[in-house]
């Protein structure tokens, strides 16, 4: 690897929006290092894709950290409650927020950016094709970048850490758009919050149906199997 390349922390978590952030600090030029949070997730088989994801983008660290964030529950991701299938609420946090995940998560990659020497973290978060979760937000970015810097020896130095989220405005369906440009088969990213027990995506649960009507709006064949 060049010396002279920076390293990027990518919050990966198999889905297709975390690695099309991938792709794209990639092609920033930045060396990658993946940070993948198994939280003991219902939908665990996205940790098999965030693997397949990171060798195809040649990170340099590949890190599936466990956290298990059952002990915690409060979210249909990590407790026993039904995964919705009635389709996007508006104005309503879904029951499939995690509490406080992002801030969770992006406090980890913090932690291995200042260890490894990166100052660049790269996250996924989307405020337009999302299902209105509050740690998705420009501000929230904004507050957890300024905690970043009073928070570390590397920030109160004035090394400063930057967080990347280049999908914060673009539709489900520019994402989609993205991978293609991208040469990343999507095939290999996950969406669905509740795969059936042969693998499969559920279709109705929100993180599928905004995944089938991006690459819908896209034109673009969308390969998820679907039950």
């Amino acid at each position: 690897m060049n010396a002279n390349r920076k390293s990027a922390i990518v919050l990966l978590s198999g889905g297709l929006d975390s690695m099309v952030v991938a792709g794209l600090a990639r092609e920033a030029g930045y060396a990658l290092v993946a940070l993948t949070i198994d939280y003991n997730q219902r939908h665990r088989v996205e940790l098999e894709s965030a693997t397949r994801i990171a060798r195809h983008l040649d990170a340099i660290e590949h890190i599936i950290l466990p956290l298990d964030l059952t002990r915690f529950g409060g979210s249909a991701l990590t407790a026993d409650i039904d995964v919705p299938k009635e389709g996007v609420e508006e104005d309503a946090i879904p029951v499939t927020y995690v509490p406080a995940r992002n801030t969770i998560f992006l406090s980890l990659c913090l932690g291995l950016a200042e260890a490894r020497g990166a100052r660049d973290l790269w996250i996924g978060v989307n405020a337009l094709d999302y299902s209105g979760y509050p740690d998705c937000r420009p501000e929230f970015i904004r507050s957890f970048e300024a905690m970043a810097n009073l928070a570390t020896k590397a920030g109160v130095e004035g090394d400063a850490f930057t967080v990347h989220t280049p999908l914060l405005h673009m539709s489900k369906a520019q994402i989609a758009t993205e991978a293609a440009r991208l040469r990343l088969d999507a095939g290999m990213s996950w969406s669905c919050y509740d795969p059936t027990p042969d693998h499969k995506a559920c279709g109705k649960c929100d993180s599928c149906r905004l995944r089938a009507k991006g690459f819908a709006d896209a034109g673009l064949v969308d390969p998820t199997i679907y039950a």
